[in-house]
C-alpha cells in the first residue's frame, strides 16, 4: 500500500483512532481482516492473531485465529465483544496492528515505552468480502490446520499434496454437511458433547470433526474414533498425542462391541451391509442428536426381494436389481429413523476411498415427538410390495422396544 502518516494527531489518540476506524469498517461492511503481530505477552510460541468477519448461528462475529509455532486455535466472538478484546490486546500484548478494509489500510505501531505511530494508505483493490464465504472458509477447515500436515494431507508449508486432493475435498464436504446438521440439532453450545466415529480408519474425518468442534466452535467436545484395525488405532492415538489434542482418542472395536454411556453424534461412513443398521441402532438407542451414515454393500435385502410383476421387465437385469435393492434398503432405514423421531435426508456425498458409493443418510433428532403409525404403515407397505420378510434395523429396534 501507499502509506502516509496521519497529520499530527496526539500520540495518545493513535490507539483510539485505530479502534474507531475498526468499528467504522465493521459498521459499514468494508472490513476485510485485522492482523495483530509483534507479540510481547506471556503465552509461549504465540506469533500473531488474524481476525475475519464470519457468521455463527446467524450472528455476526469476528473469528480470531491465534497462530502458534506448531498449531492454530480459533475463537469466535460477537462483534462488540471482539472490539473490546482487541482494545485490551493493544498495546499490552501486541505492538503492531494492521487493519485492511475496502477503503484503506491502517497500521498502528507501538515502539519503545509504547510510543505509537499511525499510518494510513490506499487499499489494494478488493471485492466486497462475503460473510458466507468467509464463514465457510473459517468455520470449516483451512489448509493451515496442523493435523492436516501430520496426517499427510498437506506439506510442512501447509500446501495441499496433489495426491490428497480427493481426500481434502471429502474432508471439507463432510465438515460442511456436519456443520449444517449441528446447527439444526437440539445440541446446546454450553453442553458437553460426545461424538463417535465408527470405522475411523486413518482418522482424517475424526481429526477434522474434533478440530471443528473444539478449535473452530470452541465447544466442550469429546471425540472417539472406533476402529477394528489395531495398527490404525495406535497410529491415530500417537498422532493425537503429538498434536496435543485433548478430548480426542481412538479405541479398538466396532458398532457391536463399543458401548459408551452416551453418544450425541454418531458417525459411520465405512459400515458395510448390516453394520450400517447396527450403527444406526446404536445411535437411536443412545439418543444421539445427529446420525450420519454412508452405507455400502446392501446384501441383506436383495436375496429376499421378489420382483413385482410390473417391474420385472426392468429388474431382470442384475445391475438394476442391485440398484433397486440399495434404494429399498436405504429408504426403509430413513423411514425407520423418522419413525424414531428424526428428521432424515438421503443425498449424494463425496465418494469414500473404499467404495464408489456416494450416498449419505443424515438424521437429526426432532425436539417434538412424532406419531409413528403412518410411517410404520409405509414401511410395511414397501416390505409387502417387494416380499421382504426382515430388515435388520427394524428387527433391532423392535427387540429393544423402540418400535
Amino acid at each position: 500500500m501507499s502509506v502516509d502518516s496521519l497529520s499530527a494527531p496526539p500520540a495518545a489518540d493513535h490507539r483510539a483512532q485505530f479502534l474507531a476506524r475498526l468499528d467504522t469498517s465493521l459498521a459499514q461492511n468494508t472490513f476485510v481482516k485485522l492482523v495483530l503481530s509483534k507479540y510481547r505477552g506471556d503465552e509461549v510460541d504465540l506469533q500473531r492473531v488474524v481476525a475475519r468477519l464470519v457468521t455463527v448461528r446467524e450472528q455476526p462475529c469476528l473469528s480470531f485465529v491465534y497462530s502458534y509455532k506448531t498449531r492454530d486455535i480459533t475463537k469466535n466472538l460477537p462483534v462488540a465483544e471482539a472490539i473490546a478484546c482487541i482494545a485490551d490486546l493493544l498495546p499490552a500484548a501486541f505492538k503492531n496492528a494492521h487493519l485492511l478494509s475496502l477503503t484503506d489500510e491502517i497500521q498502528l505501531v507501538f515502539g519503545k515505552k509504547d510510543k505509537s505511530s499511525l499510518f494510513v494508505g490506499q487499499a489494494v483493490q478488493r471485492e466486497t468480502p462475503s460473510v458466507e464465504h468467509n464463514r465457510e472458509k473459517k468455520r470449516f477447515l483451512e489448509l493451515s490446520r496442523p493435523f492436516l500436515a501430520d496426517l499427510g494431507v498437506t506439506t510442512a508449508k501447509h500446501e495441499l499434496i496433489p495426491a490428497m486432493a480427493r481426500k481434502w475435498k471429502q474432508i471439507n464436504k463432510f465438515i460442511e454437511v456436519f456443520s449444517h446438521a449441528l446447527s439444526a440439532s437440539p445440541l446446546r453450545e454450553d453442553q458437553a458433547i460426545h461424538a463417535a466415529d465408527f470405522g475411523s480408519g486413518k482418522g482424517y474425518l475424526t481429526f477434522a470433526m474434533h478440530d471443528y468442534l473444539r478449535s473452530s466452535l470452541g465447544l466442550n467436545a469429546t471425540v472417539t474414533g472406533v476402529e477394528l484395525r489395531e495398527d490404525m488405532v495406535t497410529l491415530c492415538n500417537r498422532a493425537a498425542a503429538r498434536l496435543e489434542q485433548p478430548g480426542l482418542s481412538f479405541q479398538h472395536g466396532d458398532v457391536r462391541t463399543y458401548s459408551p454411556a452416551a453418544i450425541d453424534i454418531m458417525i459411520a461412513l465405512h459400515a458395510c451391509d448390516v453394520a450400517t443398521d447396527y450403527a444406526i441402532h446404536l445411535g437411536i438407542r443412545s439418543g444421539a442428536a445427529i446420525i450420519m451414515c454412508s452405507p455400502c454393500c446392501h446384501k441383506q435385502i436383495r436375496p429376499q426381494m421378489h420382483s413385482p410383476a410390473l417391474l420385472r421387465p426392468m429388474l431382470q437385469y442384475g445391475v438394476h436389481l442391485g440398484q433397486e435393492a440399495e434404494m429399498v434398503t436405504d429408504s426403509l432405514r430413513a423411514l425407520l429413523l423418522e419413525a424414531c423421531g428424526y428428521d432424515t435426508k438421503v443425498f449424494e456425498f463425496v465418494s469414500l476411498e473404499h467404495t464408489n458409493k456416494n450416498k449419505m443418510i443424515l438424521a437429526v433428532k426432532r425436539t417434538e415427538p412424532v406419531n409413528p403409525t403412518e410411517l410404520l404403515e409405509k414401511i410395511q407397505g414397501i416390505k409387502s410390495f417387494y416380499g421382504i420378510d426382515e430388515h435388520c434395523l427394524e428387527t433391532l429396534l423392535k427387540a429393544d422396544g423402540h418400535l
